[in-house]
């Protein structure tokens, strides 16, 4: 996956208020480019350094694996929940998932002027050719 791509994925993960959530797909569409398993895979390789608990699946589901330490910051930031989520909590049984619907980020009229800024870096840079980060390139 391109640097820059990963970069632009992470870049706009970080603007993501807290109580808020985006899915996969929403990501790439504000981006302008990828998809929603383009995202997953920079959120899984890349993401531990950003609020990677603020990016799901379209369902709301939490990402995989991480659900336990996801609820807990859903409920420290006040993110609309569904489900059995106390259960979840005291015995690690019970379905649970993020209200998509009202916990969606709306972007304001700042935060859009971010994001394009962002996309057209990223625009910007895929329309050049980039070298390999591999430490052998002059």
């Amino acid at each position: 996956m391109r640097a820059e791509y990963v970069e632009a994925v992470l870049e706009l993960v970080a603007l993501i208020p807290a109580g808020t959530a985006l899915a996969y797909g929403d990501v790439a569409e504000l981006l302008g480019g990828g998809g929603p398993r383009q995202v997953g895979s920079v959120m899984s390789h890349h993401g531990s350094a950003v609020p990677w608990w603020r990016v799901l699946k379209s369902n709301g589901e939490a990402p995989p694996g991480h659900e336990h330490a996801a609820l807990a910051r859903y409920l420290q930031e006040g993110t609309p929940l569904h489900g059995s989520y106390l259960d979840y909590l005291r015995t690690g049984e019970g379905r649970w998932r993020v209200d998509l619907t009202a916990a969606r980020w709306a972007p304001s009229e700042d935060d859009f002027d971010r994001i394009d800024a962002i996309a057209e870096r990223l625009e910007r840079a895929l329309h050049k050719l980039s070298a390999p980060d591999d430490g052998m390139t002059v």
